[in-house]
């Protein structure tokens, strides 16, 4: 039975988000530890979809303007979706963890992969047709 943390002069320690840690027990750290870690590569991944969105708009590429736009636009909203959902599904996982449950799904992979053909199809089609 684990004992519930206490700050320097006993008081019980408040952890934010309050409704996911006020679920539950404390589950094996490693366990949480990888949830956390999950969810950094998913931030990570969102900062380079970001990058790929700004960088898409600020250098000078051989793609067609509209193309162009989309794309990027694609891009930045790949990453707003990831960083929000990223942080939801750790919320998920950690509460599933903390209530002895089986550990949810996520729709991340699949909606990042949809999102990045179609990015990718709009350079590449940017690419081929003539500029106006």
């Amino acid at each position: 039975m684990t004992t519930p943390r206490t700050g320097t002069k006993g008081h019980r320690m408040r952890r934010f988000p309050s409704f996911v840690y006020g679920r539950g027990s404390e589950p094996d750290a490693r366990f949480s530890l990888a949830n956390e870690r999950t969810f950094l590569a998913w931030i990570r991944t969102s900062l380079a979809l970001l990058a790929a969105g700004v960088a898409l708009e600020a250098l000078q590429l051989p793609i067609r303007a509209e193309f162009r736009f989309t794309a990027a636009l694609v891009f930045i909203v790949l990453a707003l979706l990831a960083a929000a959902l990223s942080w939801t599904g750790w919320a998920r996982t950690e509460i599933a963890l903390r209530s002895g449950r089986a550990l949810p799904g996520t729709p991340l992979s699949l909606l990042l992969t949809v999102g990045v053909v179609i990015a990718t199809l709009l350079i590449a089609i940017g690419l081929f047709l003539p500029r106006s």
